[in-house]
């Protein structure tokens, strides 16, 4: 219930004067009171003590240097933990590199930006900015980029166009980034989220040369021709058909099969397969059902001809079928996308990358297991000891090694004029994996990690080169490493009820995916750590540089 309106007595006054209600009312006789009637507070001063006077402080700004501030003894005005030393970054380092760098450290102590005026422009449209930044970032992590290199991206743009005081931050689906003017301004934040994900690096390489133009000072790139480009971006076809992507999804999944011992029926019996399964996953994704499904249905053909082959008269190996049908199905992308993003820092992207990587495997043993009861229940002989029958053939194994890397570099639309240099990163990894692994009797997991990083090495060396991002050279170099015979080979166990050598198949296969990632990561890593660009007439030093992204030492 509403109370009723106050009346005219029980309103404030108008009048700045508040009126006491110990006050006396209007015509009564003010008397002084007894002095027992005013007792004394017990922290006042007794009559006859003369204190000393003490002068009052004037008031100042909280902002003012304290009374005890001596100019000549002051602090740093940054002093790093003990044994950091100082990093240098030229400015014609590449703008990864300076922006990582700034990103790092708090607002107050980075850099002030020397901004050159864009040409017909007068000053920054501050919520024009936010949305280039915004959509430019979103095209990045669409696309499967690191949260690291999106925020990096985000950052140059913001900057360039003169808003230095900007926080982007980017999650799994959510792209944010906040401008503040001033410390007595008030701030400006837009956000963006990112609904559909496609694995198109043509346009990922288009948004980093867009990115690059933009933060160089030699190009005059303004708002208006940044947003046309970014249109033309957005519009651009595919370099390759649906078709052309469906046939190297087979080529992918057949040359996968003779990497692990296959022959030319074999060869062809996975292609098929897996070509029939990438129909079967369009269809569902046509019908609108969610990619775990359509996960579910592309890994049932493959297992289907395994289990054909091997209840068949014919002298084959049908768990190669299978596992080159697998090789074309493991999210080796998401996996290593997920795996940078924590170990940069980033634990709540790297934690929704993860558990989509653990939906989308999921879904592929749910597909594979469902055919292979199946077949135990055709009696058909599939038998895990196939694993231990290894073949050595380094010429065949090589070129097919390299006609995966192709095909994989195809499947994610890459450049053509990247994916041959794919390719040969992707027979590298290969040789070195093979020698030390097949010849060496080095631990796969061991083998895996050391070329994985050299993997990283040379994609983040030509990504350097090519003023674009590493993953097309890095995405498609490690299909050969996948572990699809590991994952095939636990499920299977599983099937046939062994437990405990299925889920030990699977901690394998587990164990190499996560040292393809940390190797792709670390060869990167030592890419920016001894990789200097030639001397500049200008640096700017950060304090600390890059900071490290774990920001606690354990305690």
């Amino acid at each position: 219930m509403v109370a009723e309106s106050e009346g005219p007595e029980d309103r404030k006054p108008q009048s700045d004067e508040a009126h006491s209600a110990f006050a006396p009312p209007v015509g009564v006789e003010h008397r002084e009171a007894p002095e027992e009637d005013h007792p004394s507070s017990e922290f006042s001063v007794p009559k006859g003590f003369l204190a000393d006077p003490v002068q009052a402080e004037p008031e100042g700004s909280a902002f003012a240097p304290p009374s005890t501030y001596s100019a000549r003894s002051s602090p740093a005005a940054f002093t790093p933990a003990h044994g950091t030393a100082l990093v240098r970054v030229t400015q014609n380092a590449p703008w990864q590199d300076r922006m990582r760098a700034m990103l790092r450290l708090p607002v107050g102590e980075r850099p002030v930006p020397d901004t050159v005026p864009r040409a017909d422009e007068e000053g920054p449209a501050v919520p024009r900015v936010l949305d280039l930044t915004l959509r430019i970032g979103e095209l990045l992590l669409a696309g499967g980029e690191g949260a690291e290199d999106v925020e990096a991206a985000m950052f140059a743009v913001s900057r360039s166009y003169g808003l230095d005081r900007c926080e982007p931050t980017v999650t799994f689906t959510l792209l944010s980034i906040t401008y503040q003017p001033s410390l007595v301004d008030d701030p400006v934040t837009a956000n963006r989220t990112v609904r559909r994900r496609g694995t198109d690096y043509t346009r990922l390489a288009a948004v980093y040369r867009l990115v690059h133009d933009i933060s160089v000072e030699e190009s005059d790139v303004t708002l208006e021709e940044a947003y046309r480009r970014l249109a033309e971006i957005r519009r651009n076809r595919h370099p390759f058909p649906g078709w052309a992507i469906t046939l190297a999804g087979g080529l992918l999944a057949g040359s996968a099969a003779v990497l692990v011992g296959g022959n030319v029926i074999v060869f062809l019996a996975a292609a098929i397969s897996a070509m029939l399964g990438d129909r079967l996953a369009w269809l569902a994704a046509g019908r609108g059902l969610p990619e775990f499904y359509q996960f579910v249905v592309a890994a049932m053909p493959p297992a289907a001809f395994g289990v054909g082959l091997s209840l068949s008269p014919l002298d084959v190996r049908a768990s190669a079928v299978i596992t080159g049908g697998l090789f074309a199905l493991i999210p080796g992308r998401a996996l290593v996308a997920a795996v940078q993003d924590g170990l940069t820092g980033f634990y709540i992207t790297a934690s929704a990358r993860l558990l989509e990587v653990g939906y989308l495997v999921v879904g592929i043993v749910v597909g594979v297991l469902s055919v292979l009861y199946l077949g135990f229940a055709l009696d058909a002989g599939l038998q895990p000891e196939t694993a231990l029958h290894s073949v050595d053939r380094p010429e065949v194994q090589t070129l097919a090694a390299m006609t995966l890397s192709l095909c994989f570099a195809v499947m994610l639309q890459q450049e053509r004029h990247t994916v041959w240099l794919a390719t040969l990163n992707g027979g590298v990894a290969w040789v070195v994996y093979g020698a030390l692994a097949i010849q060496g009797g080095v631990s796969p997991v061991a083998a895996t990690a050391a070329a994985a990083g050299l993997v990283g090495l040379f994609g983040q060396m030509l990504a350097r080169y090519q003023f674009t991002s590493a993953m097309p050279y890095v995405t498609a170099s490690i299909g050969p490493l996948l572990p699809g015979s590991a994952l095939y080979f636990g499920l299977l166990s599983i099937a046939r009820g062994d437990l405990n050598d299925g889920l030990g198949s699977l901690s394998k296969a587990a164990a190499l995916a996560l040292a393809i990632a940390i190797g792709v990561n670390l060869g990167s890593e030592v890419t920016r750590l001894f990789l200097r660009v030639p001397g500049a007439p200008g640096e700017i030093q950060l304090p600390g540089g890059r900071r490290a992204a774990k920001r606690t030492r354990g305690f």
